[in-house]
């Protein structure tokens, strides 16, 4: 019996953990979530709640548990920071934090200073801003630490704003801080706020966010700039390798299978090799070049948007295209899926469900959420998660 309880136990910690969704673009920062009995027919009575947001955003939801996590800025020069906790359930407010900005909130008007996602390593929330401001709560909203990064570094930012999303990987926060003059890339550690490492990185604006990569137990953060990509280790910020033949300072590179594709000259299939050796270039395609939306590889398929918002899908294993379809944009969200359902949200607030088992790529549904979205959703346990400035909706199958 006590083995049974246990095993019980064990198996509920891992369904929890992969409805989890803590990161930009997911557990695994592809997009892709481990989820069934997702909503493939959508209409007013697939939203299960709207919530009603301060200010505006670009940041997508993350969700840890039964709690959902908002960052938003407000106030006539977004110097107000907020980082804000809904029921899962119900979409009621749990908590709300607020902080004010102690860097620039210059950016560009389409989009905000709350445009970076925040991360959670299950225990924490970390939030970061378009200001360089830092701030870890635990999981009820209480302050751990805060950190000023334009204070640290004064001449870290661009006039457009800063967007590179967060990441962790083995107890380190992954902050990208990459711009025109300092630009670096820091490794600090979740407990502390402390660096770990600081990484000098290419002095031009960047708008990529960092991912990891997983050989084995061992776990590497890809850094992707105008240079090309690099792999880190996260507890030294040691450069493993590098990929220099360029790449996107926009729609970031995914991982799937251990195989990178990366923006450059359209999408590269690279290989990583052991022992800091350059990776193996399998393939690239010209053809599958995306425009602000990260590619998504799903069900052995590899899928990019244009500025048309034409979806291209293509062979995950020699680059060749196998079908394209028009859908309704333009875009900024990058596309997120699970099984046979791709969800694509354009920038009027039109989320249409594709499904890409269809021989030449189907829309099988669509619902108008009536705002102007430009962030990327975000999936758990069932549901898919929106927001606009205004609202954050959760979205299940009727």
């Amino acid at each position: 019996m006590k083995i049974l309880a246990l095993t019980l136990s064990l198996l509920a910690t891992v369904t929890v953990a992969r409805a989890d969704w803590p990161l930009f673009r997911g557990p695994d920062g592809n997009g892709i979530a481990h989820a069934l009995l997702l909503p493939d027919k959508l209409g007013t009575n697939s939203i299960a709640w709207a919530a009603d947001l301060p200010g505006r955003g670009l940041s997508s939801p993350i969700i840890i548990g039964d709690r959902v996590f908002v960052t938003c800025s407000s106030g006539p020069k977004q110097d107000r920071l907020h980082v804000i906790c809904f029921n899962a359930k119900d979409g009621t407010k749990r908590w709300e934090r607020q902080f004010w900005a102690t860097g620039r909130t210059m950016c560009h008007e389409k989009t905000s200073v709350a445009a970076p996602t925040p991360a959670s390593d299950g225990e924490r929330i970390f939030a970061i801003y378009s200001s360089n401001d830092l701030v870890c709560l635990d999981l009820d909203g209480n302050l751990l630490w805060l950190r000023g990064l334009t204070r640290d570094y004064p001449n870290a930012s661009n006039s457009l704003g800063m967007s590179s999303s967060l990441t962790v990987a083995d107890g380190v926060l992954i902050a990208m801080v990459e711009n025109d003059d300092d630009s670096f890339t820091a490794g600090i550690d979740v407990k502390t706020g402390v660096n770990r490492w600081k990484l000098p990185r290419p002095k031009s604006a960047n708008w990529t966010s960092p991912m990891h990569i997983k050989s084995g137990t061992t776990t590497h953060v890809l850094l992707q700039s105008s240079k090309g990509l690099v792999a880190v280790e996260p507890a030294t910020g040691r450069i493993v390798w590098q990929y220099t033949d360029g790449a996107s300072t926009i729609p970031s590179a995914t991982v799937s299978d251990g195989v990178v594709y990366v923006p450059s000259r359209g999408i590269t299939a690279l290989q990583p090799k052991p022992d800091g050796q350059s990776p193996e270039q399998l393939w690239r395609s010209g053809q599958l070049g995306p425009a602000t939306a990260s590619p998504v590889v799903l069900n052995g398929k590899v899928f990019t948007l244009n500025g048309a918002g034409v979806l291209t899908a293509a062979d995950a294993k020699d680059g060749k295209r196998l079908w394209q379809l028009r859908t309704k944009g333009p875009y900024s969200a990058t596309p997120v899926g699970a099984g046979n359902l791709l969800y694509c949200v354009n920038e009027k607030g039109v989320l249409q469900v594709i499904d890409i088992a269809a021989p030449e790529g189907a829309i099988v549904s669509e619902l108008d959420l009536g705002k102007t979205v430009l962030s990327t959703p975000s999936i758990s346990d069932g549901a898919v998660y929106v927001r606009s400035d205004e609202k954050l909706w959760k979205l299940k199958k009727s």
